[in-house]
């Protein structure tokens, strides 16, 4: 059979599906994790639990579908980029919790070096700007702060790897220490042109090349694992972002997504072009199925599911996320509230770690639903944000952005999606699978398996602006002067 089993490694669960030969899901499982604050704006993930919740929603999803490892042509793996985990080669067991990308306690370092005046020349090599979001600055804390650690690392005694890294070593049981061009690429680390581990950045961050794994395409023999009763080839590794574009039929020059998860992701394909943003955006590699190097846009909110989870276990608006939507419509509009959820600080374009969040405009007639329908609304202007630096960016080029597609959970929250249009000025199209992250790399892992996934094509929804120009200015009018005062 064609059946393929993707691994979906996401910041507060881990999932499984398995995809038929017509890209349909036949069976899934999906387990949540505990997350870790230790310290105001630390964010850990223990790497036992994400590889313990990650194998048995493999097997689940096994048993659920009545396959055996014999009816699987391949694996393809997915996972939050940037958190990473640092273990010993020899017993395979971690030596300390993960650190995750939200995690901001390198905030002084990345200030160090932009004093140093490293700022420029980390951004000419990797196409990112020095934020405790992405790995280095996490390797090199635990180096600075573990004398020990760092020796045994210079001897190649230890590893160091983004979430796939991790999992592809518990998958081979320790016989592939390897990543993919995309995961790489959001470590601070890589060489955008190159590919490879930079020597220069490696001095930069004082990180030995020993700890590091080899960096392959995203479509590539990632080795096989024999856990599940018979040897399944890995086939296809990306970072979650990067995996839904590819999902999504974006490998086009101009084509972009944005995918509603934790954070929200937006990316616009620009091909063989690595497009240098001038306006607080991330160039970094989309999948790469063959020797020819391929490069995105990319634009983070840090807060975007995680609004409504505030909302929900902060504010103790609802018990369930799914009960925002009929809340936030309950009113007209926001009654002139604005709500800045910089509670981790602000991503792009503005990049500014020490912002924190804020309600703005309250007055007596403020409601809780008034509260509700402003943090959704406070998702699609901090989109808009995004969308409007990538329409600048592209402004010169042959660049056109007539759609934007998208995916993720909070994506199928119909008024959030319809606001998003209206804001953003173009149609939005929500496919009728929102599984876009599992089904990329799934077609990454058959692709590399000489299996072509035979995806139906199916029309989704359209959200369709309804908003005058004049109106959406006023709008992010007002948005922008509540951002200008939470930074």
């Amino acid at each position: 059979m064609n059946a393929v089993l993707a691994l979906d490694q996401g910041t507060t669960s881990s999932r499984a599906l398995i995809f038929d030969g017509r890209g349909r899901v036949v069976a899934q499982s999906q387990q949540a994790f505990e997350q870790h604050f230790p310290a105001p704006g630390w964010v850990e993930h223990d790497p036992q639990a994400l590889w313990a919740t990650q194998f048995e929603t493999a097997r689940h999803a096994l048993q659920a579908s009545g396959f055996s490892s014999s009816h699987i042509a391949a694996l393809g793996l997915t996972n939050q980029r940037e958190t990473v985990v640092l273990w010993d080669r020899a017993s395979g067991q971690a030596l300390t919790r993960a650190v995750v990308w939200q995690d901001r306690r390198t905030a002084d370092l990345c200030q160090r070096l932009r004093d140093e005046g490293h700022e420029e020349e980390v951004r000419q090599r990797t196409g990112l700007t020095l934020d405790p979001y992405f790995s280095a600055t996490k390797i090199a804390w635990w180096l600075d702060r573990h004398p020990e650690w760092r020796s045994r690392a210079e001897r190649g005694e230890l590893a160091v790897g983004t979430v796939d890294t991790w999992l592809l070593w518990k998958l081979t049981e320790g016989r592939v220490h390897a990543t993919d061009v995309t995961n790489a690429s959001r470590t601070l680390l890589m060489n955008l042109q190159t590919g490879q581990w930079d020597v220069d950045l490696l001095s930069l961050f004082g990180i030995p090349p020993a700890l590091l794994p080899e960096i392959h395409p995203s479509a590539s023999d990632f080795g096989t694992t024999r856990l599940f009763g018979g040897s399944i080839r890995i086939g296809g590794v990306a970072g979650d972002q990067q995996a839904a574009l590819f999902g999504q039929g974006c490998v086009a020059p101009g084509q972009a997504k944005n995918t509603y998860g934790t954070g929200c992701f937006m990316l616009m394909h620009t091909g063989a072009m690595a497009l240098k943003s001038k306006h607080g955006l991330l160039t970094t590699r989309a999948c790469q199925v063959d020797a020819q190097a391929q490069f995105a846009l990319e634009g983070s909110v840090f807060m975007g599911g995680a609004t409504v989870q505030w909302l929900r276990d902060g504010l103790k608006m609802f018990q369930s996320s799914s009960e925002v939507e009929a809340l936030a419509r309950s009113v007209p509009d926001s009654g002139g509230v604005v709500v800045v959820p910089a509670f981790t600080g602000l991503g792009a374009p503005y990049w500014n770690a020490e912002a924190r969040g804020a309600i703005l405009g309250l007055s007596r007639g403020s409601t809780q639903a008034h509260i509700a329908r402003a943090a959704l609304e406070a998702i699609t202007y901090q989109c808009a944000d995004v969308l409007q630096a990538m329409v600048q960016d592209a402004s010169g080029s042959e660049l056109q952005l007539s759609e934007l597609r998208v995916d993720g959970g909070a994506s199928a929250n119909d008024a959030l999606m319809q606001w998003q249009a209206d804001v953003l000025g173009v149609p939005v199209l929500r496919p009728p699978l929102l599984e876009s992250t599992a089904l990329g790399a799934a077609s990454l892992a058959a692709r590399m398996a000489g299996v072509e996934l035979q995806v139906e094509a199916q029309e989704g929804r359209h959200f369709r602006p309804s908003l005058s120009p004049n109106e959406i200015e006023s709008r992010m009018t007002r948005w922008h002067d509540a951002v200008r005062r939470v930074l």
